[in-house]
């Protein structure tokens, strides 16, 4: 007979929580800086200017513009001779064309900043369920790293007390 020596639970938490966070760090690397961008995109931190030209129906009402365009902030300004004059460009009531210019992230960050965006509707919506089954695994092996009873394992359980009281606090208070 074999003579197999028994592992613990917790000789399998510690490896897998091991293997799963060496694993992650491309995704949380990733996933941090392009939350920092999204936390700065009400300004144009990183942000370049894009001329665009647009072909709308004609004579849209002024008022369904911003709409049509789907453009934040959209303000009119004036209407003369048939053109639609609004904070950002111009809009040709006779010809349906309009031109504006947007602040847009570069092409790639677009894509990151896209990841907070996902939806279920997403082909990669699998990508953020799996990022977020991993990082709650990652946060619940955690309890395995360490044997309870020991001086370390409650200045951790002081540490979990301390996070979870920060993070109802910040909720509490948005």
């Amino acid at each position: 007979m074999e003579n197999r020596k028994k592992r613990s639970l917790a000789y399998y938490m510690r490896m897998l929580h091991r293997d799963i966070g060496f694993f992650m760090i491309g995704f949380v690397c990733i996933y941090c800086l392009s939350g920092i961008v999204l936390v700065y995109r009400d300004t144009d931190f990183l942000k370049t200017e894009r001329e665009i030209e647009k072909q709308l129906p004609p004579d849209i009402q002024e008022s369904k513009l911003g709409m049509m365009l789907r453009l934040k902030n959209f303000q009119l300004e004036k209407t003369e001779n048939g053109i639609v004059y609004f904070n950002l460009g111009q809009y040709n009531q006779e010809t349906g064309i309009a031109k504006y210019t947007s602040k847009e992230l570069p092409g790639w960050m677009n894509k990151l900043v896209g990841l907070h965006k996902i939806t279920s509707g997403s082909p990669v919506h699998w990508v953020a369920v799996v990022f977020g089954v991993l990082l709650l695994f990652l946060a619940i092996s955690s309890f395995w790293m360490i044997k309870s009873g020991t001086k370390v394992f409650r200045r951790s359980m002081i540490y979990v007390a301390v996070g979870v009281t920060a993070m109802l606090l910040v909720i509490v208070l948005m």
